[in-house]
């Protein structure tokens, strides 16, 4: 028979804040806000602001999470493996919030006042790394669970 890993409190709040993390990613990025612009009668504008609303909201949540997951890490010494998906994780965050997102919300800015806006890159940016954060959460939640 295998042996038996007893997680400590630090592991469980590790997979926990991860997990929870993931979920609210899926959830809102992946799930709602592409439902969001099918429902009946919500056109650009509105989307765009109930979008900014969510994701100021979502991002102010997800900082709280990543720092308290760094926070949780910093206290139970992870191995190697476990501290570099974590840091890719909260890097790749860090990367939305503080490059991408700004962007955004100056061109979300623009269209709300009626401009006439080029097409801009950074929403496939925000995807990609919304992606990649999805991803980095599982690495760092299996990682965690192994």
């Amino acid at each position: 028979m295998g042996s038996v890993t007893v997680m400590n409190f630090e592991q469980s709040l590790a997979i926990a804040i991860v997990f929870v993390w993931l979920g609210m990613v899926l959830a809102i990025s992946f799930l709602e806000t592409p439902l969001k612009f099918r429902a009946p009668g919500v056109d650009v504008p509105t989307g765009l602001g109930i979008g900014r609303l969510i994701f100021r909201a979502l991002n102010t949540v997800e900082v709280v999470l990543a720092l308290a997951l760094v926070a949780v890490l910093v206290t139970d010494r992870p191995d190697a493996t476990t501290a570099v998906t974590a840091g890719v994780t909260v890097a790749i965050l860090a990367l939305q919030v503080v490059l991408v997102r700004p962007r955004l919300t100056r061109r979300t800015n623009l269209v709300l006042a009626g401009d006439d806006v080029p097409h801009s890159y950074a929403h496939h940016a925000y995807i990609a790394l919304e992606v990649a954060k999805v991803l980095g959460l599982l690495a760092t939640g299996i990682v965690l669970l192994s």
